[in-house]
């Protein structure tokens, strides 16, 4: 039976193509999941009243990703990698929003994403906080069902 209500946001997960552990997969936030259509102005001759509007190409914002740090992460090994020894290897990144029942309710495949940058949360002796890690990631594009 089909839901007629939004599903939550919370549930979900984030998949690393062939890298990463079972703890690689949560995530406390994703953003940038989103698209725009860049278009092109075209006047017309004897038409001044506007001018033609037509898509041209799309464009991906970086994909952000937050979690409580891992110090045993091949995440981070392979965020390492890029940043820190200039070895980029893009892997595919699966992002699926989960029903009650951990089923997928979308799946998000982004296409060829690397990092290209991470940082930790600052540290505070008079906060009583986690450190979050931050990847961001460019990506060629993604599609969803």
């Amino acid at each position: 039976m089909a839901s007629d209500y939004a599903p939550v946001g919370f549930h979900f997960k984030v998949e690393f193509t062939g890298i990463g552990s079972d703890a690689d997969v949560f995530f406390q936030s994703v953003t940038g999941l989103s698209v725009d259509i860049d278009t092109e102005e075209i006047a017309e001759g004897g038409e001044n009243r506007f001018k033609h509007k037509l898509p041209v190409r799309t464009k991906y914002p970086n994909l952000v990703l937050k979690r409580g740090l891992l110090v045993n992460s091949d995440v981070i090994k392979w965020c390492n990698d890029a940043i820190q020894n200039g070895i980029f290897n893009p892997v595919d990144i699966i992002v699926k929003l989960l029903n009650e029942k951990h089923e997928p309710l979308m799946t998000w495949n982004v296409v060829h994403a690397y990092p290209v940058k991470w940082a930790v949360s600052d540290f505070n002796a008079e906060e009583s906080k986690i450190v979050i890690e931050t990847i961001e990631l460019v990506y060629n594009y993604f599609s969803y069902k």
